[in-house]
């Protein structure tokens, strides 16, 4: 009966550490470094993968700061890559925003939840170079602007653009332009001369700036 006994106890501690072993085997560690990229308003959700394991699945999930309910993001539920677009749900300046990231895969369990950091697009979003059009004409040297159309669209009110003339002597001369003018013409230039121009995107509220764009060189006629 003893030596019965003996024989299942032993036979249950086996299974109980196969158990342990198999379940601490597939243990899934959680994403890292879950973060907002944002640029011009275009919010993307990034992570670092928990593993170099190509079959791990994403499920990603959202929230508006004060809200206690988590919502599933749409087309980024059981994804492969790392980075899910979350612009059309964190779009409102006034609102903060939270999102979390967990992986799984068909042999693992679930890993944890990784968490962002609290997010804001009207504070957290950076603002890229804008894109410079020189034309020479007998008037003088006609400049065009061109920024991404939905940082126009959430920004028009507080959008400006810094023109840099910069002459062969390294002296510059600053111009602004609102996000809305079309062109600004700068005249009363020296004739057959080369002037070099860069271009910065500038929103008053809350106070930032682009780096400038390339510089772009013309002659007058």
């Amino acid at each position: 009966m003893n030596t019965v006994m003996g024989l299942l106890h032993g036979a249950l501690l086996l299974l109980l550490l196969c158990h342990l072993s198999i379940t601490t085997s597939v243990m899934l560690a959680p994403p890292g470094q879950v973060r907002f990229d944002s640029v011009d308003y275009m919010n993307i959700l990034r992570w670092t993968p928990s593993a170099s394991n190509m079959s791990l699945r994403y499920y990603i999930q959202w929230k508006i700061y004060g809200e206690p309910q988590w919502l599933d993001v749409s087309g980024c539920q059981g994804i492969k890559k790392h980075q899910c677009n979350l612009t059309g749900l964190t779009s409102d300046p006034t609102e903060w925003y939270y999102a979390r990231v967990h992986a799984d895969s068909l042999s693992s369990t679930k890993s944890a939840w990784t968490l962002s950091r609290r997010f804001n697009p009207r504070w957290d979003t950076k603002i890229s170079s804008p894109v410079l059009r020189l034309n020479v004409t007998e008037h003088g040297i006609v400049v065009r602007v061109k920024s991404p159309r939905l940082l126009v669209r959430k920004m028009h009110n507080s959008l400006l653009y810094k023109i840099y003339l910069i002459h062969t002597s390294g002296e510059e001369e600053v111009f602004e332009m609102d996000c809305c003018s079309k062109k600004l013409t700068l005249q009363e230039l020296s004739h057959k001369t080369k002037y070099c121009l860069q271009a910065q995107t500038t929103i008053s509220f809350p106070p930032k700036s682009s780096t400038r764009s390339t510089q772009e060189c013309v002659t007058t006629l």
